[in-house]
């Protein structure tokens, strides 16, 4: 149920637009109502209003992910998501499924470079319960032998499902990153290792919970079925009294752009066909660049209709499949070094070189023609409606708030994203190409087949 993940950003097509969408566009713009206001105790509180919707979506994001675990302690904010669901010393494993899934909602919790967040969706007679449950296990958990050893043993099964145990081994969102980024805190497996795993002790989880999961540390966003002033009343009613713990101030992760190729293969007992991961380090979060850049990723690797891959899967017929993923995130929710990532299965008879061949002509043909103006206006068209159509999901929208919030500072900036992607012009996205995809700015993984491997030695 909770975990770690995968994001890959593939945009699909538009489809049949809901009517909220079809709103927005003939408006230019849906503007999704957002009010704020922290709290005494630091939580900030984030609601957006929506009388339609019979359900509520929350969201609590807590500023730590993968960046901010301990050394030698790899792979403990994901260890920690999952002991959240362990309850507290008033609400014991289970709680939460009960009075959630019990009443036809859903929840779950994921951990990313930058936050972990734990969301919900169920009919609005359960929000108070939620609440509370949320509060009482920012409040304290239920530390003890037996959760610890339960969920250090649930997070390795996973990771010799997601990793171990599949095909490519999750290459394209782990290895690449060790390889592509210099800083500790950037470069580590954030699924862990399993002997960090199994070295983290009670005192450890004590410690991580008192630094990182204080009211002040965290953003709780409701969206639903009710006002502004109920729900900051609710949030200060069950949040409002868990006092403020200081936050350890966060090392400094930034790292510039990559000044030469690097290029590692590896094999893979599991594989079929070869596949690469191709990953180049992208603008900085707030960067005049980024959403340039997001259109551009959508113009190059975005859906079946983008350029890779009309000309590489279509085209070339050189690939099986492509993805693009944004690290572990998307365009928007990264708060450090990130990594626009292409992976490729490709073709037996067709070499890595010749896949980078092609990928270089498709950036090429960018930097030096540009994009037309109704090439243009699809792609920010496709990416438009995308971003409507998930935020007008009450779970997606709350979620999108808090992590907004927590990453920017401004939740309103969901109603400037549509707005930055507008403004992009054919210029700025020749720029970024240029800028950006180099090869002295990529990282490259080429994952073989062990048998192929050894026949060709």
């Amino acid at each position: 149920m909770h975990g770690f993940g995968r994001a890959v950003s593939r945009i699909v097509g538009i489809g049949v637009l809901s009517l909220a969408v079809q709103s927005a566009f003939a408006a230019d713009q849906w503007d999704i109502p957002v009010a704020t206001k922290k709290l005494d105790n630091g939580l900030t509180v984030v609601v957006s209003p929506d009388p339609t919707s019979p359900a509520v979506g929350v969201s609590v994001v807590y500023h730590v992910g993968m960046r901010l675990e301990p050394r030698n302690r790899t792979g403990f904010a994901h260890l920690f998501e999952h002991l959240m669901f362990e309850g507290s010393a008033n609400a014991k494993e289970g709680v939460f499924d009960r009075v959630i899934t019990g009443g036809g909602g859903r929840n779950n919790g994921s951990t990313r470079p930058d936050f972990t967040n734990y969301i919900e969706v169920a009919p609005k007679s359960a929000l108070e319960p939620i609440l509370w449950l949320e509060a009482d296990r920012m409040r304290g958990l239920d530390f003890n032998p037996g959760t610890l050893k339960n969920q250090q043993d649930v997070v390795k099964e996973e990771i010799r499902v997601n990793v171990k145990n599949q095909p490519y081994g999750g290459f394209m969102w782990i290895d690449i990153g060790q390889q592509a980024f210099q800083k500790w805190e950037n470069n580590h497996d954030g699924y862990g290792s399993f002997k960090d795993l199994e070295t983290a002790s009670l005192d450890d989880v004590r410690e991580f919970h008192r630094q990182y999961y204080g009211p002040n540390n965290a953003v709780l966003a409701i969206a639903g079925n009710l006002t502004p002033a109920e729900g900051f009343a609710l949030a200060q009613k069950y949040f409002g009294n868990i006092p403020a713990r200081e936050t350890p101030k966060a090392s400094d992760f930034s790292e510039g752009l990559n000044t030469a190729e690097k290029r590692i293969q590896q094999q893979d007992p599991l594989a079929q066909a070869p596949a690469l991961a191709v990953a180049w380090k992208i603008p900085e979060r707030g960067s005049k660049d980024q959403a340039p850049f997001a259109v551009l990723g959508e113009l190059l690797a975005g859906s079946d209709a983008s350029r890779l891959y009309q000309g590489m899967v279509k085209g070339r017929e050189q690939l099986m499949t492509m993805e693009s993923l944004y690290g572990l995130t998307d365009p928007w929710t990264y708060d450090g070094p990130t990594l626009f990532t292409l992976f490729a299965i490709y073709k037996p008879g067709v070499s890595a070189d010749d896949v980078l061949k092609g990928v270089d002509e498709e950036i090429a043909r960018v930097v030096k023609d540009g994009v037309s103006p109704e090439e243009l206006a699809r792609i920010k068209t496709s990416m438009l409606a995308s971003w409507y159509n998930g935020n007008e999901n009450i779970l997606s929208r709350a979620d999108t708030l808090a992590k907004l919030q927590t990453l920017w500072g401004d939740a309103e900036v969901i109603n400037r994203i549509p707005q930055w992607v507008e403004a992009v012009t054919a210029a700025d996205v020749q720029r970024v190409a240029q800028t950006y995809l180099t090869v002295n700015n990529r990282t490259v993984i080429d994952r073989v087949p062990a048998a192929a491997a050894k026949q060709g030695e």
